[in-house]
């Protein structure tokens, strides 16, 4: 595998890659196919000129950019003709009608030029061996002569145009070398980038202190504390209602026994697991401290967003905090004689 010449891509230099990969060595660079490209770009402007430089078709013509290049490394069909030209090589499409009706097994063939959209890569044959050459690749990939024909035809209904190489290609180590010997491959070259990727998502699971359920939440971290202080507000305000339920069910207590005392589990007022009797004085006299204390601090509350927002209009019994409609029930009970 090390004898065979695979340049990885650059930029949107995949014309490049193909050629020197098909070729097996640096012939071409971008200088010299761009200064190709600018002949055909001459050639054609020429034949438009023939029909006259003051024509509307003319003018149009040097207004467009180029077709067989452009700022960011492509170049045409066009451009690797002239280019494979040099070295008496030409282009054959896989699928035309001429090609087809020769019915050539592809493993007899020598190479194939594939195209999708501005990618271009190379399929060449080195010694009895067939060699995906795709600039995209870490490497060479092997292809076997059995999966040959169903890998063109898998290209083919992805969309590429194929292309078949015609004339003898420059003698290269890699098709010496591979005559007299087969290489093996265990496994398969990778896509470019695809091992930084994989490495980078392992570095963010095994850093220190971190797991991966970690590294997935570190985006929803902020909003889970948010949802924490939510929610003990909330077991606040539920630990206030339990409160005033008890005083309220206390009062009812209160006022069905005959006795005037009522006997109550004493364990939130005192911090004890003692009982204590509770007269029914006495316990009017707890709960009336408990609706004051409860009516002052809603009241502070009141005023503290009258400041806020002085143009609303208050109510003490229609306020929208939860806690004020509780004291409001709380209160109208608490006038049921006891």
């Amino acid at each position: 595998m090390e004898s065979i010449f695979h340049e990885k891509q650059e930029g949107s230099l995949c014309a490049q890659h193909c050629l020197n990969n098909l070729l097996q060595g640096e012939y071409f660079s971008p200088v010299e196919l761009s200064s190709i490209a600018q002949q055909l770009d001459e050639e054609e402007r020429m034949r438009m000129a023939e029909g006259g430089v003051q024509t509307e078709e003319y003018r149009t013509f040097l207004q467009q950019p180029s077709g067989n290049m452009d700022d960011s490394g492509f170049f045409s069909i066009r451009v690797i003709s002239s280019a494979l030209g040099v070295w008496g090589l030409e282009l054959v499409l896989f699928n035309s009608r001429e090609y087809q009706q020769l019915r050539i097994d592809p493993i007899h063939e020598k190479a194939f030029i594939c195209n999708y959209k501005e990618h271009w890569f190379t399929v060449r044959k080195l010694g009895q061996q067939w060699f995906n050459l795709n600039s995209l690749l870490t490497g060479p990939e092997l292809i076997s002569d059995t999966y040959l024909a169903l890998f063109l035809a898998q290209l083919q209904q992805e969309g590429y145009s194929i292309f078949v190489i015609r004339g003898s290609l420059p003698e290269c180590e890699a098709d010496q070398i591979l005559r007299i010997m087969q290489v093996e491959q265990q496994q398969r070259p990778k896509l470019i980038g695809e091992d930084e990727a994989q490495r980078v998502s392992v570095q963010q699971v095994s850093e220190p202190g971190h797991t991966a359920d970690e590294v997935l939440l570190d985006e929803d971290e902020e909003e889970l504390r948010k949802a924490l202080a939510l929610s003990r507000r909330g077991v606040e305000v539920e630990d206030e209602e339990a409160d005033l339920r008890r005083a309220i069910q206390l009062s009812m207590l209160g006022g069905s026994d005959p006795s005037g005392a009522v006997t109550a589990g004493s364990s939130h007022e005192s911090g004890s697991s003692e009982e204590a009797v509770l007269t029914a004085e006495e316990l009017r006299r707890r709960r009336q401290v408990y609706f004051d204390r409860q009516q002052a601090q809603h009241s502070s509350s009141a005023e503290k967003w009258r400041s806020i927002c002085p143009s609303s209009r208050w109510s003490s019994r229609t306020t929208c905090m939860k806690s004020c409609h509780i004291w409001a029930s709380a209160t109208s009970s608490s006038a049921q004689p006891t």
